[in-house]
């Protein structure tokens, strides 16, 4: 009769060192497979650089926009916003650059940038400032795809007769062709090339 209280005793330590072995692990699980275990993806930049983005993607298709119009005074506008937002970007706010490279291609193709939209603003004809905004593209595209902004898709078009027949690119946030090379004389010139939604990876 003595054994029973030992073995009843004996079966409620097992049961416990059970309990507590299953709640040990169970807290610790997610403590191994946490977030803050995982790599940082390049591009899973921080809600500061994609606002800091937004805006020099805004100012971008502003001038995209009037040139489309052939509006000069609309064109310089933006290209000052354009400026702005180019020496404004938060590159710090860039995450998983733990080499930096990223970040310096950045701030290469940020100063591109806002050179280029000086160019602009200071070319007299409406014909200079598309010639400039060729160049601005192909900064504002390099630098989309190296940050991979995960924001609003982006289209790349494409219009082969620009420039005596070389041919030129914009970036669009539609997918309907707005040629900013000719406006009105061939508005819908052009074909999509190419397209860039981080926001799906």
């Amino acid at each position: 009769m003595r054994r029973r209280p030992l073995i009843i005793l004996v079966s409620l330590l097992i049961i416990l060192a059970g309990l507590y072995l299953i709640f040990w692990n169970g807290n610790k699980k997610p403590d191994a497979e946490g977030p803050h275990q995982q790599p940082i993806a390049q591009g899973a930049n921080t809600g500061t650089f994609n606002e800091s983005f937004d805006r020099l993607l805004t100012a971008y298709y502003s001038v995209k926009d009037a040139l489309f119009a052939s509006d000069t005074v609309k064109a310089n506008k933006a290209a000052a916003d354009l400026i702005i937002a180019a020496d404004s970007l938060k590159i710090d706010e860039i995450n998983g650059d733990t080499t930096g490279t990223l970040k310096g291609l950045a701030s290469d193709y940020a100063g591109t940038l806002s050179g280029s939209g000086k160019g602009l603003v200071g070319e007299k004809t409406i014909d200079a400032k598309r010639k400039e905004f060729e160049m601005m593209t192909e900064a504002m595209w390099n630098l989309s795809r190296s940050v991979k902004y995960a924001g609003r898709k982006i289209y790349y078009q494409y219009c082969p007769m620009a420039f005596d027949n070389k041919g030129a690119y914009w970036m669009s946030n539609e997918r309907a062709i707005q040629n900013p090379y000719f406006g009105d004389k061939m508005p819908d010139c052009g074909s999509l090339e190419d397209s860039l939604d981080y926001s799906k990876h």
